[in-house]
């Protein structure tokens, strides 16, 4: 097949833009040829549990699907009775970014409340936690938390146990939206298990296609109690792939070394130097210091039309000009900084 695109451009619209890491690619062709069973009785899928096992604990169960909608939608679907709800941050990508899936598909409510920085707290929490019994309200059953948050933000280990402490003492289960969990264990320096099933989280959707994968992501259950049903909601939801290997094998190549570590310490430093290479440009307003793969900025009116005729990006808020740039695993210096370059000879020229 002919290229239809020069490879050579890069963008800084979203970790998804990004293609897919060679080693996965190879992972996919070394799971191709002769035949293995369908719908997850294969010898890819049989070696995920065990590296899931061994990596977010004993118990932990994987149900590998197609994309992160599916995971989250999955992983709330099984949390939750059909007159359940769910806590989460406004911003969180449930809320701003499924276009009602989970409500829609799901028939799930969503209980949002306001989280400046994109985090929950037990206070926060508390505001949406309530008239248990009530049967006029959506009863609260999970909260949700979004790691890294969609506002670039990340979760310590102490943050994500408070909440799952408070949610637990309150008879609530735990969900981690881990679309960017990589790049929230770089950015800390810890293992996947400690922001996971060691600080409380019941029931996780596992991210891969933001770090490098062609299209794979999983629902992890860390706490069986919390959860019921994936079998059949997984295919009821259109998330059962009948040749999984291939789905298991990316999310192998990802986790059964250190690829997903690799990848996400690069994407977390390019964003970094791309912060450091435009703090000081006349104009130029940071609105954050990165914490994950994300830089924030608000630019002088004008200033990102021109720039988008070379590189794409998008606008975060309109109102205030602020726009995100996100960094990928592969992300380059040379893109970074020749993207710092085009920034400072567009707001130079507007100064």
């Amino acid at each position: 097949m002919t290229t239809l695109h020069d490879p050579e451009v890069r963008g800084f619209a979203s970790d998804n833009y990004a293609g897919v890491h060679p080693e996965v690619l190879a992972a996919v062709a070394a799971a191709n040829g002769g035949h293995q069973t369908s719908y997850g009785a294969d010898a890819y899928t049989q070696r995920l549990q065990e590296v899931v096992a061994r990596d977010l604990g004993a118990d932990a169960q994987v149900y590998p699907v197609f994309n992160g909608t599916g995971a989250n939608v999955l992983s709330l679907q099984s949390m939750l009775p059909r007159w359940g709800a769910v806590v989460c941050a406004e911003s969180a990508h449930i809320n701003t970014d499924e276009n009602a899936a989970p409500e829609r598909v799901g028939a799930l409510k969503l209980l949002t409340v306001p989280a400046p920085d994109g985090k929950l707290t037990p206070e926060l929490v508390d505001r949406q936690a309530w008239g248990f019994g009530n049967e006029h309200r959506a009863q609260p059953g999970v909260v949700s938390l979004t790691q890294s948050t969609e506002l670039g933000t990340v979760y310590t280990v102490e943050q994500i146990r408070a909440v799952a402490d408070h949610a637990h003492s309150l008879g609530l289960t735990v969900h981690m939206d881990g679309s960017r969990l990589s790049n929230a264990a770089a950015a800390l320096d810890v293992p996947l298990r400690t922001l996971t099933t060691d600080a409380g989280i019941d029931v996780l959707s596992l991210g891969g296609t933001k770090n490098g994968l062609l299209g794979a992501e999983a629902v992890v259950v860390l706490n069986p109690a919390a959860s019921s049903g994936l079998s059949y909601l997984r295919k009821m939801d259109m998330q059962l792939s009948s040749k999984m290997r291939f789905i298991s094998a990316q999310l192998l190549a990802l986790y059964d070394g250190d690829l997903w570590l690799r990848s996400a310490r690069h994407a977390n430093a390019m964003a970094r130097r791309l912060h450091d290479a435009v703090r000081e440009i006349p104009g130029i307003t940071l609105t954050n210091v990165p914490e994950a793969n994300a830089v924030f900025a608000v630019l002088p009116p004008g200033v990102a039309d021109r720039l988008r005729r070379r590189f794409r990006f998008y606008d975060w808020n309109p109102a205030t000009g602020e726009v995100r740039w996100m960094c990928a695993f592969d992300t380059t210096q040379s893109d970074v900084d020749d993207f710092a370059a085009a920034i400072r000879a567009e707001a130079t020229q507007v100064a």
